[in-house]
């Protein structure tokens, strides 16, 4: 008679287990290592998520056929001029979600990267981001946005409305603003070491 109970139990406690996202907001996501057959940048080398640090990043992560999705929110952060030295952008194109030969969409990424030097370009060869990162597998363009301690601070996976791009800006705004300045120049002194303390 026990027995019959155990998996009604069973179900009911994993259902009241809480799910771990993979990618939270104020949290450093998953580390993804991308690399020869998984992928990489555009040139051949390596690229890791934890790479995204020191600046604040915008990162999309693209599957081909849906890269039309968010050209205003693309368009709108272009206008912004967000200065190069604080703010980064890195493309991530999700190869596995289209039925587009590898050969062809490799030679539009070269000439995306030559055109826009400024932005990292990156190929994912088997949902190796969405499967960490929980993302949509195909037919999306996720856009994500890190601080610079690499802590994710924005995440929408889909068609970003006008409200979200606004809000976007508004985030990326924020943390360049969080960003340290520059440290400020040593001051020089003529003194020596001996005169500074009080020795002549």
């Amino acid at each position: 008679m026990k027995s019959k109970w155990i998996i009604p139990a069973i179900m009911v406690l994993l259902t009241t287990i809480p799910q771990v996202k993979a990618v939270e907001l104020g949290q450093v996501p998953p580390t993804v290592q991308l690399s020869g057959e998984k992928g990489g940048r555009v040139d051949g080398t390596p690229w890791s998520s934890t790479e995204i640090k020191g600046k604040v990043y915008t990162l999309m992560y693209v599957d081909p056929d849906a890269k039309n999705m968010n050209i205003p929110t693309e368009k709108a952060l272009k206008a912004q001029n967000f200065p190069k030295d604080r703010y980064g952008s890195i493309a991530i194109i999700n190869m596995e979600a289209t039925w587009k030969p590898n050969v062809i969409i490799n030679k539009i990424l070269k000439g995306k990267q030559k055109d826009y030097p400024d932005t990292i370009y990156v190929r994912d060869m088997d949902y190796y981001i969405s499967k960490a990162w929980k993302l949509k597998k195909n037919g999306s363009y996720a856009v994500l946005c890190f601080d610079r301690d690499g802590k994710l601070i924005f995440l929408k996976d889909g068609k970003l409305s006008p409200t979200d791009t606004q809000d976007l800006i508004t985030i990326i705004r924020k943390a360049l603003e969080q960003a340290p300045e520059e440290a400020p120049p040593v001051e020089q002194s003529n003194e020596t070491p001996m005169e500074k303390n009080g020795i002549n």
